[in-house]
């Protein structure tokens, strides 16, 4: 069973979703800081990835949304607030130096993007990054599955960018 399905506050989100990956890296950074570097990673690349998003979602008749800008976050400006936005997902709930969920809902799917940090050593954290995703139409299912591969290589590229100091 993977780290963040065991943390009893994440249940809720993974719990029923009709997808969920884990991931993990390690650092020496505080839960804000790796926040920060995963939010705030905008390659020139990503920008063309969502050019191709733009071209999915207009074939699926689902909800369109252009390039977002690139956040400009730094480790104090993270909101840990339900109700906040980091970037283009809205906090949900979150524990100061523990864990942090945020989500992104849309026509078609929501999605919760889950964050919990371990504490290895006192200056070592092992960094456990969940995707939870739940269908709300046969078009979230679709576009999904467009995008999974892309998905997982964002996440390892943010989960990189997040631990440096």
């Amino acid at each position: 069973m993977s780290y963040l399905c065991q943390l009893t506050p994440m249940r809720p989100f993974v719990e029923g979703a009709n997808h969920f990956d884990e991931k993990q890296i390690e650092g020496s950074v505080s839960l804000r800081h790796f926040l920060a570097g995963c939010l705030a990673y905008h390659p020139r690349w990503l920008d063309s990835l969502y050019r191709l998003r733009a071209v999915i979602v207009r074939g699926l008749r689902i909800s369109r949304t252009g390039i977002p800008p690139k956040p400009q976050l730094r480790p104090e400006t993270v909101p840990f607030e339900a109700g906040k936005y980091a970037s283009f997902f809205k906090v949900v709930a979150a524990q100061e130096d523990q864990w942090w969920v945020a989500s992104v809902s849309e026509s078609h799917l929501s999605a919760y993007l889950i964050v919990a940090a371990e504490s290895l050593s006192p200056s070592h954290t092992r960094f456990h990054v969940g995707t939870s995703v739940h269908y709300h139409h046969w078009t979230g299912f679709a576009y999904f599955n467009l995008i999974r591969p892309f998905h997982h290589l964002v996440v390892q590229r943010m989960m990189r960018a997040g631990i440096k100091a």
